[in-house]
């Protein structure tokens, strides 16, 4: 059978770490997960809606959109390895009257397919929707297939909206809701068995709105994506130390909910935290701080980052790595204790 020239040997870690390992679930053993929650929520959104059409580059399997190929055979086109022409397409389409839903991993939308994206869809604000699997350090395979740097390639593009979902249950809900919006939206893809966390707290998503999912008066995280999971994690393991963490999910990326995050930041004397599963580099972290500063407001206790560093990352089980870039929880927690 053919290689697809997107899937590759495992690399040498120089740990003996195994592909199961580089490519696991982001669930803790025992954590509740649901599987193919975008490919599911697709096909189901598509009974109601005979305009949504599914295409993919040669990666249908590894995004979740097998799901809905398999259910309305007639509406998935597959494109082969050209992302590109995966763009392109997906904007004739749409101005035909469709509404796409086009999938690739991370790192091929935003490094290869930028140009694509810009003039043929987001200039003339076409309603394609780009979902995207693999964002941030989720993958073990190496830099060329993470996508650590896609919020800066992508935030600086107009008419794009930009979401980053926590879980399952948020990915189902966020489906109907790019569906909905006019114009172009990036999503970074969970796929797989992804875990369920905000079912717990009775959440529902709303486009362009940041939400509070735990209130604290020591510390205020401020994450978006994998990282909001993490920092509720976080939250309990910091209760034994007496430290109180409140969390604020902000799962629109762009346009940001600046009115939130500047009441949240606002609050009383806390630290102010952004976790992110991304580059320090031109994410939510310096759109936060960007947004602090223009506006004068001024941490009590001050401003820190989480994220990924300015740096090609090594190759390896995720868990480890996850840990050695300091966005596991436990590596999250020791930060936040230093810093108090």
């Amino acid at each position: 059978m053919r290689r697809s020239k997107y899937e590759k040997p495992a690399p040498r870690t120089g740990g003996g770490a195994k592909t199961s390992a580089m490519i696991a679930s982001l669930a803790a053993p025992g954590q509740r997960t649901k599987a193919a929650p975008f490919g599911h929520a697709l096909v189901e959104l598509a009974k109601t809606r005979p305009d949504i059409v599914g295409l993919s580059a040669d990666l249908s399997k590894y995004t979740d959109l097998h799901i809905f190929a398999q259910a309305h055979p007639e509406r998935f086109y597959q494109m082969g390895m050209a992302e590109q022409l995966l763009m392109s397409a997906a904007a004739g389409l749409a101005r035909e009257g469709f509404t796409p839903f086009a999938t690739t991993y991370a790192v091929f939308a935003a490094r290869r397919a930028y140009d694509f994206i810009c003039l043929a869809i987001a200039e003339e604000n076409l309603d394609v929707k780009i979902a995207c699997a693999l964002p941030g350090l989720t993958t073990g395979y190496g830099p060329s297939h993470q996508a650590t740097e896609d919020l800066a390639i992508f935030r600086g593009m107009p008419n794009l909206t930009i979401i980053d979902p926590c879980d399952a249950h948020e990915t189902e809900q966020v489906v109907p809701a790019m569906a909905a919006h006019k114009g172009p939206v990036y999503l970074r893809l969970l796929r797989g068995n992804v875990p369920l966390v905000l079912d717990e707290y009775g959440y529902r998503f709303e486009l362009g709105k940041a939400k509070t999912i735990r209130d604290g008066r020591d510390v205020l995280v401020i994450a978006s994506g994998l990282m909001t999971m993490r920092a509720l994690e976080v939250a309990e393991a910091l209760r034994d130390d007496r430290v109180d963490v409140a969390v604020l999910h902000v799962p629109t990326i762009k346009p940001l909910d600046t009115a939130t995050i500047l009441h949240e930041a606002g609050r009383g004397g806390r630290l102010v935290v952004v976790a992110e599963n991304h580059s320090v580099i031109g994410g939510l972290g310096e759109a936060v701080a960007g947004l602090l500063m223009r506006n004068g407001v001024m941490p009590g206790r001050g401003f820190r980052q989480i994220g990924l560093p300015d740096e090609f990352l090594d190759a390896g089980a995720l868990p480890t790595l996850h840990d050695r870039y300091g966005i596991s929880a436990a590596a999250m927690a020791r930060s936040i204790r230093a810093w108090l």
